[in-house]
């Protein structure tokens, strides 16, 4: 297919899905930027499998008119964070819910529904709803990004101005085997303050989710999410964030089975000092679950440090894949970009596929990336079976301690604590 063919494909992708669907009504800020996004899809079409950054993950399912349901009737388990003091925002079917909701009330913080928000003719939000998304559309295009930009009428938009004394907590029900939800989060971090954000749930069988953070001088943004166990559930998110001078952002996901996950990360280190760390575990089962974590850093100032750390779990033919890039610009000194995608195969079936890239304009700076595959310690395995731990349980103690690396990105010991233990039970399920 030539060049050419391509864009045309894309471009009729988009005019395909666009068709009979009317952008949210706002005021003129929101309206401006939902019709920019809406020129970025109609100019730029919908990706397909021959782009180059979706050459490892097929998109039709991303695209499909039909949402193929996913089974809202799981085991029991207390729900996630369940034990931690947070302010909960709860979501059913993509739909805000302020009866299961807490009051968005917290001193420091101020929350409104992305619809409230947007109705208001001046509002803070301007300056951040679609222009970190737009931002994040060079050098590659995340249309699907736009998309959701345009037509996304359900979200929060958040403002932090002193340090909230509690997490956040965003809470996706599903209540309909077949629903399609699109959600939008606006967040701005200011200078000094800090925000703890939580997002758990399946949230929909097919979920498009985006969120924009700011974080300004000083500023401190923790993000921890830990995605569905729906094996049907298809899910695109993206996160874009600006981080400003001496400004910390961290963001650590769990994804446990689904049919087909794509996370994006678009970082923007602009002011000096500034420190963004992310991470990830994924843990799959089965040939028809697909991971793919694609993230973008880049380093557009001096002395900023970053760090992306992925670890990915497969057996019974599952598929993960790490796309990762560190741009480091011109005048970028003193940088220190990390880079690691490591994957556990506990069977020949299963795949990892990796393309880690470095771009560098400055000279004095320390980059480094790696990726690797393989399984479990022969070794290490003998030595537990040898002291008497049964096969299974030695395994698992392996496993656990190969995701080790990303978990520990979490500063907060009660929400690790959490996901360590929804892993074991992972483990112990899927025996």
């Amino acid at each position: 297919m030539t060049r050419a063919a391509l864009v045309r494909q894309k471009i009729e992708a988009a005019e395909a899905r666009l068709e009979g669907l009317s952008l949210p009504q706002g005021s003129g800020w929101a309206m401006d930027a939902r019709r920019a996004a809406e020129a970025r899809v109609r100019a730029t079409g919908l990706p397909q499998r021959r782009d180059e950054y979706w050459r490892f993950t097929d998109p039709a399912l991303l695209l499909a008119d039909e949402v193929l349901p996913s089974s809202t009737d799981l085991p029991g388990e207390s729900p996630v964070f369940g034990a931690v003091d947070r302010l909960r925002l709860v979501f059913v079917d993509g739909v805000f819910d302020p009866a299961q909701s807490d009051a968005p009330e917290m001193a420091g913080l101020e929350i409104e529904t992305l619809s409230d928000a947007a109705s208001t003719d001046i509002h803070w939000a301007k300056g951040v709803f679609g222009v970190l998304e737009a931002a994040g559309q060079r050098p590659v295009e995340r249309s699907l990004a736009a998309f959701n930009t345009a037509l996304a009428e359900e979200g929060v938009v958040i403002r932090a101005t002193g340090k909230a004394d509690r997490p956040v907590a965003l809470i996706y029900l599903q209540k309909s085997p077949g629903s399609e939800a699109m959600i939008h989060h606006v967040i701005r971090v200011e200078d000094g303050a800090e925000l703890t954000l939580l997002e758990t749930g399946p949230a929909a069988a097919r979920f498009s989710n985006v969120m924009e953070v700011e974080v300004a001088d000083r500023g401190t943004f923790h993000h921890v999410r830990a995605q569905g166990r729906a094996h049907e559930r298809v899910a695109h998110t993206h996160a874009f964030a600006r981080l400003g001078t001496e400004s910390t952002y961290k963001s650590f996901t769990l994804t446990a089975n689904g049919r087909l996950t794509r996370n994006e990360h678009v970082v923007h280190l602009t002011g000096d000092d500034a420190v963004a760390h992310i991470a990830g575990a994924c843990v799959g089962d089965g040939g028809d679950f697909h991971h793919d974590d694609t993230v973008f850093v880049t380093h557009d100032a001096v002395n900023c440090e970053s760090r992306q750390v992925f670890k990915k779990v497969l057996r019974n033919g599952a598929t993960g894949v790490f796309q990762g890039k560190i741009l480091v610009k011109e005048g970028a000194q003193k940088t220190d970009g990390y880079q690691i995608s490591q994957s556990l195969l506990l069977d020949e079936d299963s795949q990892f596929l990796a393309k880690p890239e470095l771009e560098i304009y400055a000279d004095d700076v320390a980059c480094s990336h790696g990726s690797t595959s393989g399984a479990i310690d022969d070794e290490a395995l003998f030595y537990l079976r040898s002291r008497g731990v049964p096969h299974t349980d030695a395994t698992d103690l392996l496993t656990l301690a190969f995701l080790a690396e990303a978990l520990d990105e979490i500063e907060d010991e009660r929400l690790s604590d959490d996901l360590r233990d929804r892993l074991e039970n992972w483990l112990k399920r899927r025996k």
